[in-house]
């Protein structure tokens, strides 16, 4: 967890770049076919930044924004971005700026149903998590079906309609390529094909079969189903045609029954690296609960830490944007600005007085502090201080003829660590009985109209 939040903060800010426009059918395929890998969070995380995107307006945000929108906490936001970078859906650039960062995130056009399927890692996966029927019937919707072999086809090429004419086109216009299609991130160079090319002759599999093609089936399949290059020498031998080749599909069904064969006859299954080293982090540390509620005030946005002190209810808008204005404004770090906000609310009788926040904010960020922690321990330190800060808010001027209450309310101030809750608190429970009452009194109301209606008939 804390790995994750060196690598971003809530004020970062980022632009987004959308090459190309995105098609209804790519929707569908993002939905079908990538939610069922990453999971719901990621794809919110993409549909997110793809509205975003078509906005006619660039601007830039910050990732605070982010997780008001998708309420989550900036950990998962991260996870979110790091599962769509790795299925290829995402491609991500940074800057340093001193204390911040700058990013640009790249939204990547799925692959085509047909080119889904192909690929081993991809078929498999979206196999292992929904099952062979829903596997059936995805292919069936989105694979077109191919033509009966008894027509022949007769379409013209380019070459069959039109003829060239030579004209000086300008070198720099030549030079310019069209992008590719970007595929997930996956380097076959990770994969020890020496070491497979040691135990296979050139008689028995020549050179020239390992094809740029061939190679990066090789090595997929090897992550796939957890096999070594000794084990893929066997793979190779295989799949290996008449025609000393070494055809894609082939490649699969070899490794595929050598799966079955050696190693299980259940689907290879996938597992998100951070999760696990997360989960064993967290076993590790066997969190206290003063270290859980640490923790919660690091990842939480500001917005559900005030709805979750106030026992659930919606925060007033001005009490979100000043927690809004702390942590985009100020560039306050998440865990401190839960801290003030819990520290101001509690000790105020559940108010979030302005003035006082900003009071309390602004010698914080004169100590630089950056966690929850570092933000509690002083506040405990400067309890006293803080008090003194919140008589000298609170207190009301003094008028003319002062009356009972306010000599009683200024007694009370002087031992601030025991104030006084006053009734209204524990009263503002009791509006939903009085409004229940209310309208059992209108139905029998309007029981008695109908009784009177029923006795003039």
């Amino acid at each position: 967890m804390v790995q994750l939040m060196k690598e971003l903060q809530p004020t970062d800010h980022f632009e987004i770049k959308l090459p190309h426009a995105l098609s209804t059918n790519e929707r569908q395929l993002v939905t079908l076919f990538y939610q069922p890998l990453t999971g719901a969070e990621p794809i919110s995380l993409y549909l997110t930044l793809w509205a975003e995107a078509e906005s006619y307006v660039p601007q830039e945000m910050n990732h605070y924004y982010l997780m008001n929108v998708l309420s989550m906490p900036l950990p998962k936001v991260f996870e979110a971005r790091i599962a769509l970078e790795a299925i290829g859906l995402l491609r991500t650039w940074k800057k340093d700026l001193g204390t911040s960062r700058h990013f640009v995130y790249e939204l990547v056009r799925p692959l085509d149903a047909q080119s889904f399927f192909k690929d081993p890692l991809l078929s498999m996966f979206l196999f292992s998590k929904i099952g062979e029927g829903a596997y059936r019937k995805l292919r069936q919707r989105f694979i077109s079906q191919p033509i009966k072999e008894a027509f022949d086809e007769v379409t013209r090429t380019f070459i069959d309609v039109y003829k060239p004419v030579h004209t000086n086109v300008p070198t720099d216009f030549n030079e310019e390529e069209a992008p590719k299609q970007q595929d997930y991130p996956f380097y076959y160079e990770q994969f020890d094909f020496q070491l497979l090319q040691s135990g296979l002759s050139e008689q028995l599999v020549p050179s020239s079969a390992l094809t740029i093609e061939a190679r990066e089936m090789i090595a997929k399949l090897s992550f796939l189903y957890k096999l070594s290059p000794i084990d893929m020498q066997k793979v190779v031998i295989l799949a290996l045609d008449e025609q000393m080749k070494l055809p894609t599909e082939k490649l699969k069904k070899a490794a595929a029954d050598y799966y079955k064969l050696s190693v299980s006859k259940d689907a290879p299954t996938f597992t998100k690296t951070f999760q696990s080293k997360q989960v064993e982090e967290t076993v590790q540390q066997n969190l206290s609960k003063e270290q859980e509620l640490l923790q919660y005030l690091e990842t939480t946005p500001p917005v559900q830490v005030l709805r979750d002190i106030n026992k659930g209810k919606e925060p007033l808008p001005s009490s979100i944007q000043l927690a809004q204005d702390l942590v985009v404004t100020y560039s306050m770090p998440i865990g401190v600005v839960n801290v003030l906000l819990e520290y101001v609310m509690l000790s105020t009788d559940m108010k979030l007085p302005r003035s006082y926040v900003e009071k309390i904010a602004d010698h914080w960020s004169r100590k630089h502090l950056k966690t929850a922690k570092e933000a509690m321990d002083l506040a405990r330190q400067e309890r006293d201080k803080y008090a003194q800060w919140k008589t000298e808010s609170a207190t009301p001027k003094p008028s003319t003829t002062p009356n009972k209450s306010y000599q009683k309310s200024s007694t009370s101030r002087k031992n601030t660590r025991n104030e006084q809750v006053p009734d209204w608190f524990y009263k503002r429970n009791e509006q939903p009985k009085q409004e229940d009452t209310s309208a059992v009194d209108f139905e029998k109301e309007r029981l008695k109209i109908l009784q009177k209606l029923e006795q003039q008939k």
